[in-house]
């Protein structure tokens, strides 16, 4: 067991987000995703640790975009279809945030492995 020297934030869709998602494509019946279908669909950021909440506020709110861009592109590459506004108000309506002060990594056989994220090269993994 590792002790990482990061904190971590967990973002998860937020019902709003969950209806916009549905709207993508609109299905008849009972085809739309619930908030139970994508509550599995939390992503967690590793962030740099963060000792007080001022700090965590003032790293949220310069990085909330790049984390928005990031959950809305998951759900719909072409941002044409996402929402005309991207803000913080959006940000907040969209995804719930937690914070945990640490992060522990369990696996003692795989090594960390570092890798820059390349939209392309998602793209492409998607495609496979």
């Amino acid at each position: 067991m590792k002790l990482l020297n990061r904190s971590a934030l967990s973002v998860k869709p937020t019902q709003a987000f969950l209806d916009w998602i549905n709207s993508l494509e609109p299905t008849v019946g009972d085809d739309d995703l619930t908030i139970d279908d994508i509550d599995r669909e939390n992503t967690v950021y590793l962030i740099p640790e963060m000792d007080t909440p001022e700090a965590l506020e003032a790293f949220i709110n310069e990085r909330y975009m790049e984390i928005l861009e990031t959950e809305l592109r998951a759900w719909e590459e072409d941002e044409r279809q996402w929402p005309e506004r991207l803000d913080w108000a959006l940000f907040q309506r969209f995804v719930q945030v937690e914070h945990s002060y640490l992060a522990v990594d369990l696996d003692d056989e795989a090594p960390l492995e570092i890798a820059e994220v390349d939209d392309a090269l998602l793209l492409e993994t998607d495609r496979d």
